[in-house]
């Protein structure tokens, strides 16, 4: 993106552009940045956005097959047909819109880009010969230039492997591209894969799962002895708004980063009464994939290609409700227990489904390690499933939360808060402390920031005695360093008389009171009724 060419401005010849109404759609390919229309609220708008990938308009067998039909019957208009023959229906473009979470990155057609405008193309790249230079020799500290260094690559390798049209698209070729010849090579050249084997031989500090939002985290780490190693900024700095806005902008944390280049396969899904826009790549069978609607069974999360299809199944279909035991009920609310290992195919479309929602999730099949906590929406015709956490049954770092996700139709609602809440009541049962798996999505990031300020500081204004970090970890289960990276964002830590003592401001009070005259839902832990499950040896053996 642009902020990515920025960085390497210095390094980088400047992209060459090419003047509207110079060029035809052919000459367009991966990598270019061009204008297209984007629906508005308000109408319409010319927005900038990164050609990711170039595909034929696709043809679904049930689609074709109900094409096929209506047109037997002459249902389909001449000027129907004269449009399927038009040159820009013919290809369709996944598209990143500038300034955009890639949540937002969908498929448009031909016809919506904007032909009379400049068109920008990708950087070309340095000469093998420049890579020797000193300048070559100096990098910036941290992992931030590396990561995007390999998330550029792997968005390229997708992009070529996920678009067979945009190599060689019948029809392109005699279009040549006035772009320089090795911007638009998707192989790598024998430089390239040099410089990417030294990267790789480094050390692999994503894999380890480090809290970071593409290399502008604002975390704050501290050292064993509890110094701040980091001075975080006033505390009337901190905005909410601020920081959805920073995270809508950056994009989501990732634990593969070959996941943030897959494009995404599905456009809407009906899961009950809600339909819902897909965010993500899902890997459901090919057969599904670009359907106008994928019907899905709220309650045993299969899925079908017609609404037809969909209320056969329903008249078969015994389930009302996750197939686990109840463990918590209170008013509309219940919360089941399933096992990965003996639900094995309802839990297999349940991770299916929230890949839809999740960029960062990378588990579809093996299921068999967790297990999964469902929370439901009870009402007269079932249990409809609001958000789910899941949890490993053996972690050795004694991470309480493997995967959590509020669907969308349910966010905003305070269920993502509830979730958390509970898998919290859990550790508590367990006698042990406990802290999600890292890294979290964005939004999941925002909402536990949110749920241990507003317990730590209830906690701190309800106690008259004095409080240690300790004391804190094992009144809430939440981990000594969560503790210490909420206390050091909200400015917790003052010095005096020679030691550390934890203080609340005047802004922290009156922000936890804004929060606190908020009705919400809360877990009443009398209604839990929960054991501990205890796994054996050979319980444990999964492969």
């Amino acid at each position: 993106m642009v902020s990515a060419h920025a960085n390497n401005e210095g390094s980088q010849e400047s992209a060459s552009i090419t003047p509207g109404g110079t060029y035809t759609i052919q000459t367009v390919s991966v990598g270019c940045k061009i204008y297209i229309r984007r629906a508005t609220p308000d109408g319409e708008e010319e927005r900038l956005a990164e050609i990711l990938s170039i595909r034929d308009k696709p043809v679904n067998s049930y689609t074709s097959a109900l094409a096929q039909r209506t047109n037997s019957r002459g249902g389909v208009k001449e000027e129907e047909e004269d449009a399927l023959d038009k040159l820009e229906d013919k290809w369709e473009y996944f598209v990143h819109w500038d300034q955009f979470n890639k949540r937002l990155d969908e498929w448009v057609t031909g016809s919506r880009l904007i032909l009379s405008r400049d068109l920008e193309w990708p950087r070309p790249k340095l000469p093998p010969g420049k890579k020797a230079g000193p300048g070559s020799l100096q990098k910036a500290p941290g992992k931030a230039p590396r990561s995007q260094s390999l998330l550029k690559k792997a968005t390229s390798n997708a992009a070529a492997a996920a678009s067979p049209t945009s190599a060689s698209t019948p029809g392109r070729s005699a279009f040549p591209s006035p772009s320089p010849a090795p911007s638009l090579k998707r192989k790598l050249t024998d430089d390239e894969e040099e410089e990417e084997e030294e990267e790789m031989e480094g050390d692999d500090v994503d894999a380890e799962g480090e809290m970071d939002v593409d290399g502008e985290g604002d975390t704050f780490e501290l050292n064993v002895n509890g110094a701040q190693v980091e001075t975080p900024p006033p505390v009337s700095s901190f905005s909410k708004e601020q920081e959805i806005e920073k995270l809508r902008t950056s994009g989501s944390m990732t634990q593969s980063i070959s996941e943030i280049a897959r494009v995404k396969n599905l456009n809407r899904l009906q899961i009950g009464k809600h339909e819902v826009e897909a965010w993500y790549f899902s890997p459901y069978p090919k057969e599904y994939a670009h359907l106008p609607v994928l019907y899905i069974c709220e309650f045993c999360l299969a899925y079908f290609p017609s609404p037809m299809m969909l209320s056969r199944h329903r008249q078969r279909c015994t389930l009302f409700h996750p197939p686990g035991n109840e463990i918590y009920r209170h008013q509309d609310i219940s919360v089941f227990e399933l096992d990965g290992k003996r639900q094995l195919s309802w839990c297999r479309n349940l991770s299916l489904l929230s890949k839809c929602f999740l960029d960062h999730k990378t588990l579809y099949y093996d299921v068999t390690p967790f297990m999964y906590y469902v929370m439901c929406l009870r009402d007269s015709t079932g249990c409809h499933i609001i958000g789910y956490f899941s949890k490993e049954k053996e972690s050795a770092e004694n991470y309480n939360v493997a995967c959590i996700l509020t669907l969308p139709q349910h966010q905003r609602y305070g269920f993502g808060k509830l979730l958390i809440e509970f898998s919290y009541e859990l550790s508590k049962k367990e006698g042990k402390l406990g802290s999600p798996e890292k890294p979290l999505s964005d939004l999941g990031l925002l909402s536990y920031r949110a749920y241990w300020a507003e317990v730590i500081v209830e906690l701190l204004i309800n106690t008259t005695d004095e409080l240690s970090i300790d004391d804190i970890a094992q009144k809430t289960s939440i981990t000594h360093a969560d503790i210490m990276n909420t206390c050091t964002t909200l400015q917790l830590f003052k010095h005096y008389k020679g030691q550390h003592i934890i203080c609340l401001s005047e802004a922290v009070l009156e922000k936890h009171e804004k929060v606190r005259n908020k009705r919400r839902r809360r877990i009443y832990a009398d209604n839990l009724i929960w054991k501990p499950p205890v796994f054996t040896r050979d319980q444990l053996r999964f492969y």
